[in-house]
């Protein structure tokens, strides 16, 4: 019985079905739509259980980075921070970028030049930055959708990416991740610009604000 309940736990905790096999096959490769559990509750706390399914159900409703319980660790007391997720090979731990809003900040220069508040390297940062996000996604070779493409689809992109721009420069640097903050916001930026199809129009060289 311990067995069986546990096949019905893996399998999702839904009840068997006749004339399907038993026990369950556990490694059903499921959409992104059975993952998202807050799509008529979205005060729904996350019901999977195993580590990987939670994580994609996190990732899925957009509730990844907050409600993900981290795992931090320090090889040099402090000085370089990793966090990892509960349950997931240790190697898969990433670095923490600690920004404590103080550090390294640029002194006035009054000197005039291009780009002389290294736009170009924050440019750099944001595409470095978008390029890591895409191992993240959820696609295979038969399937390239993400759920940003069904958000699309709905109508929703743009109130998607404005509201999530707001949402990451609203929060900045009260997580202690103050450059994630901004990369974030910066993506949903761009992805706005793209979503209200500015990337197809022509830019004007006049009209904004000089600082």
């Amino acid at each position: 019985m311990d067995k069986e309940l546990k096949d019905i736990e893996l399998s999702g905790g839904f009840e068997w079905t006749p004339g399907s096999p038993w026990p369950p096959n556990h490694n059903i490769e499921h959409s992104d739509a059975w993952y998202d559990y807050t799509r008529n509750d979205p005060d729904r706390e996350n019901p999977f259980t195993d580590p990987k399914d939670r994580e994609r159900a996190f990732k899925v409703t957009g509730n990844w980075e907050e409600r993900t319980n981290w795992i931090y660790e320090s090889p040099d007391n402090g000085k370089t921070v990793y966090r990892r997720v509960p349950g997931r090979d240790p190697s898969t731990r990433e670095e923490v970028i600690i920004d404590d809003g103080r550090t390294n900040k640029p002194e006035p220069n009054l000197e005039y030049k291009s780009q002389k508040y290294e736009e170009d390297a924050g440019i750099k940062d944001l595409k470095d930055y978008i390029s890591s996000t895409y191992s993240g996604h959820y696609t295979s070779e038969q399937n390239n959708t993400q759920t940003l493409d069904l958000i699309q689809s709905v109508g929703d992109a743009e109130s998607f990416c404005r509201s999530n721009a707001i949402k990451y420069l609203a929060r900045y640097d009260k997580k202690g991740q103050a450059k994630r903050d901004i990369l974030k916001a910066m993506h949903y930026c761009l992805l706005l610009y793209y979503f209200s199809g500015h990337t197809n129009n022509e830019t004007p060289t006049r009209g904004y604000e000089t600082f």
